[in-house]
């Protein structure tokens, strides 16, 4: 498997690559007029440039070369077709997100452009092979049922990016804690011999982690730009190829035998725990109201914090907390193999919760939303 020290190497290059090169798209964003104006759906107060994804997309690439020149990774860049597989999908998954960004395009044409991308992955490989169920026998899926579920995981894990994206610096700090927690995972299962070591699950997870640290200083608020959906379909995408490369092809179950319910597969819908819930809520909400899956309002998680009476900042940092918690709870006995880490998580879960609710009310002076 590769060292840990050439994963620190590529993240690197991911995070400076995406760092340096948010100033270039920003002035250009300025220039060609992707800019998003304040509005009724939105809570930021000035214009800000959009298309932050570019910057991103470029670190993926040239994270990408660097793997590839790496002695380290020559068994996990073995298989070419598969990382240029995801490459190609990262373009046409941006590709569709900045078009949205620049001039909105109907749900089912964005829709279409996400099954194009996951179609691309099942195509070059990466793909859900095996599925296993919580009580149940693992199921191999045939090609037909292995491409419909590869393209359904795409579709959802960039939706759910892409809805959770409505905060400075949220959408970014959620991924790159999501990231880094599957990229601990991965290891852990390389390191008992679980997965095998040229496995690119934990490429594509450090890659993630990379884009989101380089791109979160120029978005925390107030933001100098925003990722726009080229950016937040990418970071779906991306997590998308990691949790199926990992989750999709492993045939024993592994969970630092803890919880009975932790197949590789559900590791990822536990760690985003947030962005999926809030989804799941988006999808029921506009359900009951005899509304479009696609239509937007303001009763996602992060508003209804800031409803409650939570700052910009705190609202992030809140879900940030929620995303880290349940990242804790995955990897702690999955490194251990002691499931008593269920009583102090669950103690913590609820001083959050408790915390979530009750600090706005406390103190009896406004809070400020900035």
């Amino acid at each position: 498997m590769p060292p840990l020290s050439a994963y620190l190497v590529v993240g690197l290059v991911a995070a400076f690559t995406t760092w340096v090169s948010v100033p270039v798209v920003r002035r250009l964003a300025v220039r060609f007029g992707a800019v998003v104006d304040p509005g009724e759906r939105r809570v930021h107060e000035a214009p800000t440039p959009t298309a932050g994804g570019s910057a991103m997309l470029v670190g993926v690439v040239l994270a990408v070369v660097a793997a590839m020149s790496i002695g380290g990774f020559s068994a996990v860049t073995a298989a070419r077709t598969e990382v240029l597989g995801v490459v190609l999908a990262a373009i046409v998954i941006f590709s569709v997100g900045f078009v949205d960004d620049m001039r909105e395009i109907s749900p089912p044409a964005k829709v279409a452009g996400m099954v194009l991308a996951g179609s691309i992955l099942s195509l070059t490989g990466v793909s859900i092979l095996v599925f296993r169920v919580p009580f149940f026998d693992l199921l191999f899926l045939s090609a037909d049922w292995s491409s419909l579920v590869t393209v359904l995981w795409v579709v959802g894990m960039a939706n759910a990016i892409n809805l959770i994206d409505g905060l400075d610096g949220l959408a970014a700090g959620i991924v790159a804690i999501a990231s880094a927690a599957f990229f601990l995972y991965a290891l852990r299962l390389e390191n008992v011999g679980v997965l095998d070591p040229a496995n690119p699950g934990a490429l594509w997870a450090v890659i993630t982690l990379g884009i989101c640290l380089g791109f979160l200083p120029h978005n925390v608020h107030p933001a100098r730009i925003f990722m726009g959906d080229g950016g937040a379909l990418l970071l779906g995408l991306l997590m998308a190829a990691s949790t199926m490369s990992v989750g999709g092809r492993i045939t024993e179950p592994f969970s630092g035998q803890a919880y009975f319910f932790f197949a590789p597969i559900f590791i990822p819908l536990v760690i985003l725990g947030v962005p999926i819930i809030d989804t799941v809520f988006a999808i029921l909400r506009r359900a009951a109201r005899r509304r479009g899956v696609s239509a937007p309002d303001k009763e996602h998680l992060h508003h209804r914090l800031m409803n409650l009476g939570h700052g910009h900042r705190r609202s992030v940092l809140i879900l940030w907390g929620w995303t880290l918690l349940l990242s804790v709870f995955v990897l702690y006995p999955t490194y251990t193999g002691n499931g008593d880490a269920i009583v102090p998580i669950g103690i913590a879960a609820l001083a959050l919760a408790l915390f979530t609710v009750l600090r706005p009310r406390l103190g009896g002076r406004p809070v400020d939303r900035n």
